[in-house]
């Protein structure tokens, strides 16, 4: 999907100007074609909405910049059908099975701990967690998969096309969209219903609606290198897509003190983020074409590796986050509105999941089903969310200084780098002690490689989140909510993962997530619950909304074959769930109920604002 521009191939800046024309007229406007803006799209089209979607780039993403791919938005692409294609292109979890800290990648290894969920003791916590596995996916890689599935369900996609500002006469009127054609300078203008700021973390639409943000002090600078370089007769022994690369040894340029390689292609593209000395902030350090490879090949440890550059793009490590994604019909998503660094690999994900909530409730609203008041949940649901990402994201960052520390990289002269991290190898109780320090640090930062909790544990709380009935208090989050995740039904939170089958086993177990989405609510109920069954029915008809019925149980619609639903339903046989479009559960009723009909009607009506 990628175009590539050069100024050859500009129109002159003297071309006489089109003559003015009407503007172009669409319900969806979507600025931005990253992950956040090309898979609100995807989303949308597979309600049967479509819009125009625009890109000041000349093409999807250059640089791969995010890559790891969690099954919190694995399971939404699984969703509109999606998650193979991924999965195709993506490089799969064996590729991804360790973090590393080593001298240099020919060298030697200081440390490794198992990554993504191929931790050996923890595979049963991912395995009941979501039928999805992480895939490493990068941004180069996603981008044209996401944007070639919306252009061919409809949408129009504009590269090339600079969003200058807005005007609306009220928060929820009309939108009038000043466009920039970069490749001729003319602007023209485009009218919407909605205007979607999926333009990163320069956002002009941000910028505009001047939405308060919450900016903690950032980390620095890092640069990321991206190398051709095949390290495939290195990595036999060594295989992982992360590598921590520490030479305490060697005088160092300042603004090139560390490395930690990412794998973009098995094994032949890597991503060199290059981390400057603790403290270092000359953001307009340029080093050569040659000083950049005299480290690489430091870093790599084998003169006999041919070499070459790609690219080169520095960034800062921010801790910032918007006190609202939304004003009116504008909606902010993706970088405009969180922006951090990529540790625990968060950062694309939180952006589709962003899209994902979002777009049910534009497509409830659109179609008439739901009120204007439920899109004000949006903001509700995803800020909360957002910030605790940020901080996750930055205190992962943070947690590495215990490993620079114990491996004695930290100080700024060699000769006491080289005794601190010569007392690894010292016997001793200053050794033995620096050598439970680095175990310590390196088991810590399973946070960030094995943070199942961070990724799956989003709570809602709004008005599209019914919890009148529930008589106990949520159960306290897990003693580290980062690692654990908890499996729960309490309203707000998303529907567990069970493997189901059919009396009959004639085909494949499927997940208990994969009878609910589908662009429908679900009720799940189970033996001595026909009365919801009958309930979830009349209220489909009463308000002219889908809501899929299943019963899950002994010779039911589907069969709880390893009896894994009936542990984590947390309801009785004859109670119920209901899920919404996005598989977050809504509403439950612990057992049945006399009012049965009444409660799913009220339930249904509040969630979607239609009570008022």
């Amino acid at each position: 999907m990628a175009a590539n521009t050069n100024d050859s191939s500009r129109i002159p800046k003297d071309t006489p100007p089109p003559p003015k024309t009407e503007p172009v007229k669409t319900t969806f406007l979507i600025v931005g074609a990253g992950p956040a803006g090309a898979a609100l799209a995807c989303f949308l089209a597979s309600y049967g909405y479509t819009g125009i979607m625009l890109s000041a780039a000349p093409g999807t993403a250059k640089e791969p910049r995010a890559h790891i791919t969690n099954p919190a938005a694995l399971e939404c692409l699984r969703d509109i059908g999606l998650e193979p294609e991924i999965k195709r292109n993506g490089t799969t979890g064996d590729h991804m099975e360790h973090t590393r800290w080593c001298h240099d990648m020919a060298g030697e290894e200081y440390a490794r701990i198992y990554s993504w969920g191929n931790q050996p003791d923890r595979k049963g916590e991912y395995e009941a967690a979501t039928p999805c596995r992480h895939t490493d996916l990068p941004q180069t890689l996603l981008e044209p998969i996401l944007v070639k599935h919306a252009t061919v369900s409809g949408w129009k996609m504009r590269f090339d096309s600079m969003f200058v500002k807005y005007e609306r006469d009220s928060p929820d009127g009309p939108i009038t969209s000043t466009i920039e054609d970069i490749l001729t300078g003319h602007t023209y203008q485009i009218k919407s219903k909605y205007l979607f700021g999926c333009d990163g973390a320069r956002s002009n639409i941000m910028r505009q609606l001047q939405i308060p943000l919450d900016k903690q002090p950032g980390q620095g600078l890092a640069i990321n290198l991206l190398v051709e370089v095949d390290l495939s007769k290195l990595l036999e022994h060594r295989t992982g897509n992360l590598h921590w690369i520490m030479q305490p040894e060697k005088e160092h340029p300042a603004w090139g003190w560390a490395a930690l390689l990412r794998m973009v292609k098995a094994w032949n593209e890597w991503m060199f983020i290059i981390m400057p000395e603790p403290g270092f902030e000359d953001f307009d350090v340029t080093p050569t074409n040659e000083e950049y490879m005299t480290r690489v090949r430091e870093w790599i440890g084998d003169d006999s590796i041919p070499a070459k550059i790609l690219d080169v793009s520095k960034w800062k490590i921010n801790e910032i986050i918007a006190e609202s994604y939304s004003d009116g019909n504008i909606f902010c998503l993706g970088d405009a509105v969180h922006r951090h660094p990529p540790f625990n690999g968060l950062g694309s994900n939180t952006c589709i999941q962003d899209a994902y909530n979002l777009a049910w409730k534009l497509a409830y609203v659109e179609k008439g089903h739901a009120s204007t008041s439920l899109l004000n949940s949006f903001s509700d649901e995803r800020q909360p969310v957002g910030a605790g990402i940020i901080k996750r994201a930055n205190q992962g960052l943070r947690d590495h200084s215990h490993v620079w520390k114990a491996l004695g990289v930290l100080p700024a002269g060699v000769e006491e780098r080289n005794r601190q991290h010569a007392e690894l190898s010292a016997p001793g109780e200053a050794g033995r002690q620096r050598r439970e320090d680095l175990r310590d640090a390196i088991k810590y930062t399973e946070h960030e490689f094995g943070g199942i909790g961070i990724e799956m544990n989003q709570r809602y709380e709004s008005g599209a989140v019914y919890l009148k009935d529930e008589k106990e208090a949520r159960r306290p989050p897990p003693e580290d909510p980062v690692l654990q995740y908890q499996l729960s039904t309490y309203p707000g939170s998303r529907l567990p993962h069970a493997w189901l089958n059919k009396r009959i086993p004639e085909q494949a177990p499927i997940s208990s997530i994969d009878l609910a989405g589908h662009g429908a609510f679900c009720l799940l109920t189970g033996i001595g619950g026909e009365e919801w069954k009958q309930a979830a029915n009349e209220a489909s008809k009463a308000l002219g909304v889908e809501i899929s019925v299943y019963s899950i149980g002994w010779q039911q619609d589907w069969e709880d074959v390893y009896g894994d639903w009936s542990r984590r339903r947390e309801i009785e046989e004859d109670g119920c769930v209901i899920t919404r479009p996005d598989r977050t559960i809504c509403w439950r009723s612990m057992g049945m109920r006399d009012d049965s009909k009444e409660a799913v009607l009220r339930v249904m009506k509040v969630v979607l604002g239609r009570d008022l």
